[in-house]
């Protein structure tokens, strides 16, 4: 059995809802006062999978020309982005709403992506 449970339809709904909380990130968690790469990083971030999800070829995708191996690879390093960044920016030292939120969402997405199929339809051993 795979290993990769996660259906392209479910982890497109994931993408589209994920690049809206990330753009919202800074209001959701009180953390817009910080600024500075706190909060333009998770913005840019879910710009970015916004569009680059509408450009990839699954169920969701509006405008199909990314394949998925190359969306979850660019899923991938946002997300190691996202979660090194309150390190690698230096915003660590801030209240924890303004770094958790950065660390947590860029795991949990690093997890969808270890189990996310890597084709559109029924999961297969191929995968």
């Amino acid at each position: 059995m795979s290993m990769k449970f996660i259906p392209t339809k479910v982890h497109g709904i994931l993408d589209y809802v994920v690049a809206v909380a990330l753009i919202f990130a800074p209001m959701i968690f009180g953390f817009s006062e910080v600024g500075g790469a706190a909060v333009a990083i998770p913005v840019i971030l879910g710009i970015g999978l916004f569009l680059y999800s509408l450009f990839t070829k699954y169920e969701w995708g509006a405008v199909k020309v990314l394949g998925m191996p190359y969306h979850l690879m660019i899923d991938f390093i946002a997300a190691t982005l996202l979660a090194v960044s309150p390190f690698l920016f230096g915003f660590a030292d801030e209240a924890p709403n303004a770094w958790v939120p950065h660390v947590v969402v860029g795991i949990t997405v690093i997890l969808v992506v270890l189990f996310s199929q890597t084709q559109t339809g029924p999961l297969t051993d191929k995968q």
